[in-house]
């Protein structure tokens, strides 16, 4: 982790050219075995999937959609969402430093800054604060100051906050369906019938006719401005 966080704080410090094409290779090899967890941590992808996957839990339907479509759905909807930001990183800082313009550490320092803009944006300020203050950093004046791996952490949390409102937000509706059904039976004496057995049909209806897929679908958009 500390060569890391000196490549964040000290960009100067990216220098391919100065490395044999051996340890380049090597160096980039490492890197991609850390996409994935990018991936979930600095995009909007932990919102989207959450969000997805407590829409399936609500319907009651564990194994439908397949985790392979929700996985799926979740990735696009991320590029969807992210493109805006990628094609910045893109032209400020990918095709000026391919075009010689612009070397490799200025180059990764204005796809930081970019991409750093889009976290600050969705971040909240006191999961901010928390971990300004767990680092001990006193010379932050601004949110633009703080360090890459202060802002990544802050993000995700408040990621996962955001998805689990948005997630009640989207179960309540099928509680409802589950607690009225629940009564139904109740009243008619079906006391041993599992209150699911019947709800799970009346849910996917619920669902199908309000359009469910385009309304979560719009909110995830949405929810980034």
């Amino acid at each position: 982790m500390g060569g890391i966080a000196e490549l964040f704080n000290n960009p100067d410090a990216l220098n391919l050219q100065n490395l044999s094409p051996a340890v380049q290779v090597a160096l980039l090899l490492g890197l991609s075995a850390l996409l994935p967890a990018a991936l979930m941590t600095v995009t909007c992808f932990t919102r989207v999937v959450i969000v997805l996957a407590f829409v399936r839990q609500g319907l009651a339907t564990p194994n439908l959609p397949p985790n392979l479509v929700i996985t799926g759905l979740a990735l696009f909807i991320t590029l969807f969402v992210m493109q805006p930001t990628f094609a910045e990183i893109d032209q400020k800082a990918l095709q000026p430093y391919l075009n010689k313009q612009m070397s490799g550490s200025q180059a990764f320092q204005t796809g930081v800054d970019i991409h750093k803009r889009f976290l600050l944006r969705n971040t909240r300020k006191q999961d901010l604060s928390l971990f300004i203050h767990l680092s001990g950093n006193k010379t932050i004046q601004e949110p633009e100051q703080t360090p890459m791996l202060t802002v990544i952490p802050a993000f995700v949390i408040s990621e996962l906050k955001t998805a689990f409102i948005m997630g009640f937000c989207i179960y309540l509706p099928f509680l409802m369906v589950d607690l009225v059904v629940s009564s139904v039976l109740t009243s008619m004496g079906m006391v041993m019938m599992p209150p699911i057995t019947i709800s799970a049909p009346f849910k996917v209806l619920l669902f199908v006719l309000a359009d469910g897929w385009h309304l979560v679908t719009y909110a995830v958009a949405v929810s980034y401005g």
